[in-house]
């Protein structure tokens, strides 16, 4: 996978962002081992002190777990990354509807144009 970043943003914050939406998409399973913070900043093609950042907040949500002998792993709470799941999924909609509202479309019409949309309208 290309890891790309853009520069309106500090790297580690996208880095949190792509590597919670590798958990969240099943990319990465509960409980499976990650690569080194190395091995993972080279794969993303970053410095391993901005990988080791993200993976400290990443860590502090409870996300990614360390085993001192062992390394990092996803956690194995199905329930924390379910939460995580909705919240991101509730700020994706609220998101989605504002920027609906913008070009003129309130809630109705939004939910209006995404059945017709499912129905193939």
């Amino acid at each position: 996978m290309l890891w790309t970043f853009s520069s309106d943003r500090p790297i580690y914050s996208q880095l949190i962002d792509k590597i919670e939406f590798l958990i969240l998409s099943g990319n990465y399973k509960p409980g499976e081992k990650l690569p080194s913070v190395r091995d993972f900043a080279d794969i993303a093609s970053v410095n391993p002190n901005t990988m080791q950042k993200a993976l400290a907040e990443l860590e502090r949500k409870g996300l990614v777990i360390t085993q001192r002998t062992s390394g990092k792993f996803i956690t194995s709470d199905a329930n924390l990354i379910n939460d995580l799941k909705v919240e991101k999924a509730q700020e994706l909609c609220f998101s989605f509807f504002n920027e609906m509202k913008k070009i003129g479309y309130d809630e109705k019409n939004t939910i209006e144009f995404l059945n017709n949309l499912r129905k193939g309208d």
